[in-house]
């Protein structure tokens, strides 16, 4: 158990830097305690959940979900339901 949640605080932390390296569009929100369990269902569970816990778009959360097939995915988005972030690239979909 201890494991796993070193491993989720040390991609937690990851995922929080991401997008000063990536360069991300969009603005973020408020970060709250529904963002970061919206954050950890994207993340555990499938990306895409965390966006429609936010209240994001129809098309963000099937984007999301989509693109949760590559592994990479899943923690940029754990990184955008944490954030709250709203809008995006491609259309606002990412």
């Amino acid at each position: 158990m201890k494991k796993i949640l070193a491993v989720l605080l040390l991609l937690t932390i990851v995922s929080i830097n991401m997008p000063v390296l990536a360069g991300t569009h969009g603005t973020n929100g408020t970060v709250t305690g529904k963002s970061i369990g919206a954050g950890l269902l994207s993340l555990l569970i499938w990306p895409g959940i965390g966006q429609a816990v936010n209240d994001q778009s129809y098309e963000k959360n099937v984007t999301h979900a989509v693109l949760g097939l590559t592994g990479i995915f899943r923690i940029w988005s754990c990184y955008d339901a944490v954030v709250d972030r709203q809008g995006g690239v491609w259309k606002n979909r990412i």
